[in-house]
């Protein structure tokens, strides 16, 4: 049972570790391409992406034994397309709205995955592999540590918070582009307190479908 548990609160610190990257990957990404400081976030409150965050666990668990970096590469590349898809295909189905548009791209697939932002993903898999998880096997020490633990549950208690209210105020704020009140007290409480100019700040890059 304690071995179990310390494979979760290591699993979780690899998502919450991996969110927190892709936040500032997105942050150099603006500097460079868009020449514009711009943060995007996939929570309402802290610096998270979470595609980032699933996208180094399932690194973690399915690729963590491949050696070759062209293998690395390559499995990469097809994890971080059907991450990117998935995700976006959510973000549509929930929340009526997506974060980003390949359309046009070479070989986009319904402009949710493209063969360069692929590509993106299979550099970061052996950037992640080679450099990164290295590290990985010291959260095993780290977790050992009474404190460390209480640390890690507080921050597995908040990430779920920060996860659920996101996800409400975003079906919300769907459901009032579709202007369908509020049922109950838990949703006239997300109406006051995340209004769209509140969601629209949190997500900047986020588009109506």
């Amino acid at each position: 049972m304690r071995e179990l548990r310390s494979k979760i609160l290591k699993i979780f610190l690899i998502f919450f570790i991996g969110s927190i990257f892709g936040f500032f990957i997105e942050i150099v990404y603006g500097l460079l391409m868009d020449k514009m400081l711009v943060f995007r976030k996939g929570l309402i409150y802290g610096p998270f992406i979470q595609v980032y965050g699933v996208g180094a666990v399932a690194y973690y668990l399915l690729i963590c034994k491949v050696k070759k970096p062209i293998q690395l590469f390559f499995a990469g590349m097809i994890i971080g397309g059907i991450l990117e898809y998935i995700f976006s295909f959510l973000q549509e189905v929930i929340f009526g709205t997506i974060s980003w548009d390949y359309s046009g791209m070479l070989l986009d697939i319904n402009g949710r995955t493209s063969l360069l932002y692929s590509f993106f993903w299979g550099l970061i898999s052996v950037i992640y592999l080679k450099l990164v998880f290295p590290w990985v096997d010291k959260l095993d020490i780290f977790l050992e540590n009474k404190f460390a633990r209480f640390v890690t549950y507080g921050l597995l208690v908040f990430m779920i918070f920060d996860i659920v209210i996101s996800c409400i105020a975003g079906m919300r704020q769907d459901a009032r582009k579709n202007q369908i009140p509020p049922r109950n007290k838990v949703e006239i409480f997300i109406d006051n307190h995340y209004p769209d100019e509140v969601m629209d700040k949190v997500y900047v890059n986020k588009k109506e479908v």
